[in-house]
């Protein structure tokens, strides 16, 4: 019975080295690549750069927490104070994650500075056979207010929520292409600038073909990729309501070979003509939403085509390519 006992210990302390040695690898592993982030030129890749960098949650975790994060994008820096990720051992496939605010954005070209705050925000990542299965963002008690002078609030929410999930019946295994539903809702939102209070807004779209394996974005040009392969954005529905306007929207897009937006997008609306009056002068607001109908509805249709966006057939402005 001793015997048995010693040989048992032995080889349960034998496992516990053997766990302990990989996930000190693991973990190395992972503050590698994060590190690597911060070795990008922040142009043609965005830099990472994390004050202080730790990695723990031994033995069935790995909790990285990235404390005074900065970002990188070309002219746009957006830090943050703390950035946390998890994932557990056996579950390599699902990542959460949170951040604690506020984030302090500056665009070095237009000399804007912003801040964005929130109570709570959290993130979901999950992973299945290398596409995205499900990806999720949910934000309580959101503030976006511009700082450059003074705090003057932009706009604010009490929850935001986005969603992308994987449409497995759009999945073609044969060209290596995936599409994504995509979900957006937002409730109590606050737009000082246009008296926009109380507002209800949600988005509903399908992404058609991206890339089906998530370790192969990157390595093409991804708007020029997504075009070759024939992607749209459906927009399903597109609705915004106070209680005194109401919008709706619905269309497809895409990209031409040259890089410009093309297809169309249909508008209805109420009262939305009237509230951004002061901002948006004539024609270019019946252009955009239309001439009201007896019902006092707004109704109008736009087109993208040949560089150019168009009310009917009124050619309302040139647009840049994307790529």
């Amino acid at each position: 019975m001793k015997k048995r006992i010693i040989i048992l210990g032995s080889i349960l302390l034998t496992l516990v080295v053997l766990w302990s040695g990989a996930w000190l690898f693991v973990s190395s592993q992972i503050k590698t690549q994060v590190d690597a982030l911060a070795l990008a030129d922040g142009e043609t890749a965005p830099q990472l750069t994390c004050a202080t960098l730790d990695i723990g949650g031994y033995p069935f975790n790995f909790d990285v927490r990235c404390a005074g994060a900065t970002l990188v994008s070309g002219d746009l820096m957006v830090t943050v104070p703390d950035l946390r990720a998890s994932v557990l051992a056996y579950r390599p496939n699902h990542v959460l994650a949170s951040a604690a605010g506020p984030a302090e954005i500056s665009d070095a070209f237009t000399g804007g500075r912003n801040e964005v705050s929130w109570t709570a925000l959290d993130a979901s990542l999950r992973i299945e056979n290398w596409r995205i299965a499900r990806l999720s963002v949910e934000g309580e008690g959101l503030s976006w207010n511009d700082t450059l002078f003074g705090n003057a609030l932009i706009g604010k929410s009490g929850h935001l929520e986005a969603h992308l999930l994987d449409m497995p019946e759009l999945h073609d295994p044969a060209t290596g292409r995936a599409a994504l539903a995509a979900y957006v809702s937002a409730s109590d939102v606050e737009v000082p600038g246009i008296e926009l209070a109380q507002t209800a807004a949600e988005i509903e779209g399908e992404l058609t073909g991206l890339p089906d394996d998530i370790r192969n974005w990157g390595t093409a040009p991804l708007l020029e990729d997504w075009q070759q392969a024939g992607g749209k954005l459906r927009l399903v529905a597109v609705r915004a309501n106070d209680g005194v306007s109401d919008l709706s929207a619905t269309g497809d897009l895409a990209l031409d070979e040259a890089g410009y937006p093309t297809g169309s997008l249909a508008i209805d609306s109420k009262g939305v003509a009237e509230r951004i009056g002061p901002f948006i002068q004539e024609p270019w607001r019946t252009l955009v939403l239309g001439v009201p109908g007896e019902d006092g509805r707004h109704k109008n249709q736009l087109s993208f085509a040949n560089g150019g966006l168009s009310s009917g057939l009124v050619p309302i402005s040139a647009l840049p390519s994307l790529f």
